[in-house]
């Protein structure tokens, strides 16, 4: 799955009819850059290829007084679903860049359905965490190199406060916190 083509899709979603300067402006104003490995190449790429295969469709051309007119775009039926089984990849994914575009369109979808895909990317973070935490014994000391009983340490860290992290948000759903799409 790729965070781009979500956030493309997510934004299009939001903003259509738009056109691709505007996308990657409104992504640069959520500092995208900073929690994403979003560029503006890769955001033309993904509107090139998104039309292409007919999840974008080009809707019409609006003038500009700095150049060539721009191309306007919206989403098609095709683009739309597209977006929702990206979205539900993401908000199951112990990815960082993946989840964060989950998130960032997360009211996009009800809540209870966003909820359901949280417990999921929970209960993954926890199993990852776990696997790694089963390894520990499997590997050398913790003072040789690689250090790979430090290195397991650290990992199955990072998992254990992304399912943490995940909790918070979930608790916050389930007070009926954010507006969401229902």
């Amino acid at each position: 799955m790729s965070a781009v083509r979500l956030l493309v899709l997510g934004v299009m979603r939001l903003r259509q009819p738009t056109y691709g300067y505007a996308v990657r402006r409104e992504l640069l104003s959520w500092r995208a850059e900073t929690w994403t490995n979003v560029k503006p190449g890769s955001i033309y790429h993904a509107l090139k290829q998104l039309t292409q295969e007919g999840k974008l469709s080009a809707f019409g051309t609006e003038g500009s007084t700095e150049g060539p007119g721009r191309t306007l775009f919206e989403l098609t039926e095709a683009g739309e679903a597209e977006f929702r089984r990206l979205m539900d990849e993401a908000l199951v994914s112990v990815d960082m860049e993946e989840l964060g575009a989950g998130i960032a369109f997360m009211d996009a979808l009800p809540r209870a359905h966003v909820i359901e895909k949280l417990h999921e990317q929970r209960r993954n973070a926890a199993a990852v965490r776990d696997d790694l935490l089963a390894m520990v014994p499997k590997f050398p000391g913790r003072y040789e190199p690689p250090h790979a009983t430090d290195l397991l340490e650290l990992w199955s860290g990072v998992f254990d406060n992304l399912s943490h992290w995940t909790g918070g948000v979930l608790e916050r759903l389930e007070a009926g916190e954010y507006r969401m799409s229902d």
